[in-house]
């Protein structure tokens, strides 16, 4: 009796549901932003923020030694190139996370083929720019593993380096996807590519400034070490400038990517002014958004995407703080 086969449509769905509930699970924000986008964007989307969470899973684990960082991204790197089965990446990265405390992150390692299969079903288009963005984000946190010191980044250039791997090959990345499912945008993005890069550097330098504390606790610093935090937040208020003219690029009948990217830079822009407001702070949660405040904005830009002059309004109205400290 022959056993039966299994159904292509059933795994993918189940892969699926997987990819939909770990990403609620590892990242609260995202989980809230990507089911904006139409369908075929989620899917891949989606499935990159998990690609750049393990990444950023071996980065963090601070039991680990750099060398040991550099080897576990390099197999991660060529299991998504099809270059090594999935599974010779998994098992040794698992034997080093043993003793790693995030039970999500780890699940998420167990469960790359599931992710890597959501990959394989995506257009050719989009999979060569995530394999372009993971590429680039791997080999590029691998070249930092070392560079991870008290003291910070050397300077300005090698902060916007760093800030380039980690986020702003991201903001490449969905302005490929969004060309690839947008004509219109296509069209309107050229000549203009550079804004995708300050829109990822932008959050990620939000990131780095509100998580200061607890990576100055822990010993490091990504923050360039010959500058101060208000010349810090002033470029990442031009960083923000250039992400606002990046989403009015963005065609209003795509109301989904509007909102996606919109959502995003909002609370980027409103936790910069918490930060701004403050001579200093000594943990995250102290300029950490509440949860009423995000679900007010996240209602707020269902309408907001429809009107260039609303969102205009809300950056110069939100980023007030910020500019008075600039």
């Amino acid at each position: 009796m022959q056993s039966p086969k299994s159904n292509p449509i059933e795994n993918l769905d189940i892969d699926l549901a997987y990819q939909k509930a770990i990403l609620g699970s590892v990242s609260r924000t995202f989980a809230l932003t990507i089911p904006l986008l139409p369908p075929e964007m989620e899917k891949v989307v989606g499935n990159t923020y998990l690609l750049c969470r393990i990444v950023d899973t071996i980065e963090d684990a601070a039991d680990l030694s750099p060398e040991t960082k550099q080897t576990l991204s390099k197999l991660f790197l060529d299991a998504v190139l099809d270059k090594l089965p999935v599974q010779l990446f998994v098992d040794p990265c698992l034997q080093e996370l043993k003793g790693y405390d995030n039970q999500d992150e780890l699940d998420l390692i167990t469960h790359t083929p599931a992710v890597l299969r959501i990959l394989h079903t995506c257009s050719s288009a989009d999979q060569a720019a995530v394999s372009r963005c993971v590429s680039i984000m791997s080999e590029g946190m691998s070249h930092f593993h070392g560079k991870q010191t008290e003291s910070g980044l050397r300077d300005l250039q090698e902060f916007e380096k760093y800030c380039y791997v980690v986020a702003g090959v991201v903001g490449e990345l969905l302005t490929s996807i969004f060309s690839n499912h947008s004509a219109k945008f296509a069209i309107n993005i050229q000549g203009h590519e550079a804004l995708s890069v300050a829109f990822g550097q932008a959050l990620q330098m939000t990131n780095i400034l509100k998580d200061s504390p607890e990576d100055k606790a822990r010993g490091v610093s990504w923050k360039p070490c010959n500058m101060t935090q208000a010349e810090l937040l002033k470029i990442a208020y031009q960083k923000l400038q250039d992400s606002m003219s990046y989403i009015l690029l963005i065609p209003k009948e795509e109301a989904g990517v509007r909102r996606f990217c919109f959502l995003a830079f909002g609370l980027a822009v409103m936790t910069l002014s918490k930060i701004a407001a403050r001579k200093q702070f000594d943990h995250k949660d102290e300029v950490k958004l509440s949860r009423k405040t995000v679900m007010a904005f996240y209602a707020f830009t269902k309408v907001a995407v429809g009107s260039d002059a609303l969102m205009k309004l809300f950056f110069h109205n939100a980023s007030s703080p910020l500019r008075k400290a600039l």
